[in-house]
């Protein structure tokens, strides 16, 4: 198939390569900590009191005071999604009419990471490294012919340094740097290859025991700006291809975040966490064009039961699809049409979330298992002459291993700080 508007395909191109498979759960294409072993079950609350060490490497850094010892996380989870694209046709040129779910299998997401506090040598202060699943996955259209073979694939990963320091016995804080590598391919129209690149995040944070019950959080995340240099050769209407190797850029947004966690019920033994996300798509390359600033609102509970961990969660998240698109994105012109198209191929629309887990204290000596689940509600919606819907469901689990001080100490919730 070829496209008369060359510009279009590139645009096509690097916004359905963004279309993701891990949106099962994720906040536009990122997915925060809704996938860790812990927070997960929680419906991804995690910013004051998290209840694993990859949350708080992920999210807020201050938080890694919470962690004593040498401790080391490997967990992962399976996403699922359903995902219906319908196109009248008639609109976009090679574009025909069609009704198809995306081709494209589950995805796997795996959080790898390792906490180490200083105490010993005087510090107050931990040291946390994680090897982190942040975004990605694609769609598969090609067994549709009206789709023009639509199928693209993203996927982000961080290498993430952070440090959180004690500084009274209230207070804390700390910051972290992340290193993402992204693998895009966009097999559109025209030569494409899987092509890489790499960019720096950076996150500063806060944690501040208002009581020995409640705590509060915050924390800022850089956007982080990703070009992937020579990724398409575009197809010709006589057949040839433009001697131009085009590039194509994408960035993730700055989000800020806020949360509470608070356990003066139940004797201490059940803890209530809230947070809110503020994600600036307008100021993201690309996302700006069909997304607007989006709230995330998340709520999760904690009931301890000796060595039991149950949890329960709630994500409700603002549909941020633009109802009024312009007619460029990324400095391309497109038109209005294509963008409605685009939108249809990447609508995060659903708001509502659940989820649910189980975590054991010393499964094994020094051993901590948690698992679980969550589901997405079905949703959809149209966008000009294309609509999409969706529904998923994911699962997931992590072990945690403690050594060494204080490593018996796996959260201090309960703990009397004055």
């Amino acid at each position: 198939m070829r496209l008369l508007d060359m510009r279009y395909i590139a645009l096509t191109l690097c916004l359905i390569g963004l279309q993701s498979e891990l949106w099962a759960q994720s906040f536009g294409v990122e997915l925060h900590n809704t996938l860790m072993p812990a927070s997960g079950g929680m419906g991804g609350a995690s910013v004051a009191r998290p209840q694993d060490l990859t949350s708080a490497i992920n999210a807020n850094p201050a938080t890694l005071a919470q962690f004593k010892g040498t401790q080391f996380l490997f967990g992962g989870a399976w996403a699922e999604p359903t995902y219906n694209v319908t196109h009248d046709g008639g609109v976009l040129p090679g574009v025909g009419s069609y009704s198809a779910k995306s081709g494209t299998p589950g995805a796997a997401g795996a959080n790898i990471g390792v906490t180490q506090d200083f105490t010993a040598l005087g510090l107050p202060a931990t040291l946390g490294i994680g090897f982190l699943s942040t975004a990605g996955g694609g769609t598969d259209f090609r067994d549709v012919a009206a789709s023009n073979g639509t199928s693209s694939e993203l996927v982000v990963l961080e290498i993430t340094n952070g440090l959180g320091v004690q500084l009274t016995d209230r207070l804390s804080a700390g910051g972290s740097i992340s290193l993402g590598t992204a693998f895009y391919d966009g097999l559109f129209v025209g030569q494409s290859a899987m092509v890489p690149d790499y960019a720096l995040r950076g996150s500063v944070g806060f944690a501040y025991d208002l009581a020995p019950s409640t705590t509060i959080g915050f924390y800022y995340q850089s956007k982080q700006n990703f070009t992937f240099d020579d990724a398409i050769r575009l197809e010709l209407p006589d057949g040839g291809f433009d001697p131009i190797v085009r590039d194509i850029k994408m960035s993730l947004p700055d989000n800020l975040v806020l949360g509470v966690a608070n356990n003066c019920l139940m004797d201490g033994n059940l803890l209530l966490a809230f947070d809110v996300i503020y994600k600036q798509w307008d100021n993201a390359d690309l996302f700006k064009a069909i997304y607007d600033n989006q709230w995330v609102f998340q709520a999760g509970t904690q009931y301890s039961s000796g060595r039991t961990r149950l949890r329960l969660g709630y994500a409700y998240a603002e549909n941020p699809l633009q109802s009024n698109v312009g007619i460029s994105a990324g400095g391309v012109t497109v038109g209005v049409n294509a963008l409605q198209y685009i939108q249809a191929q990447m609508a995060v629309i659903n708001q509502h979330r659940i989820t649910a887990g189980v975590g054991v204290v010393d499964v094994l000596p020094g051993v901590d298992l948690d698992l679980f689940a969550g589901g997405m509600f079905y949703d959809s919606q149209r966008f000009g002459a294309s609509a999409a819907s969706l529904e998923s469901y994911w699962v997931g689990a992590g072990l945690t291993w403690r050594f060494g001080r204080g490593a018996g100490e796996r959260l201090p919730v309960a703990e009397t700080w004055y």
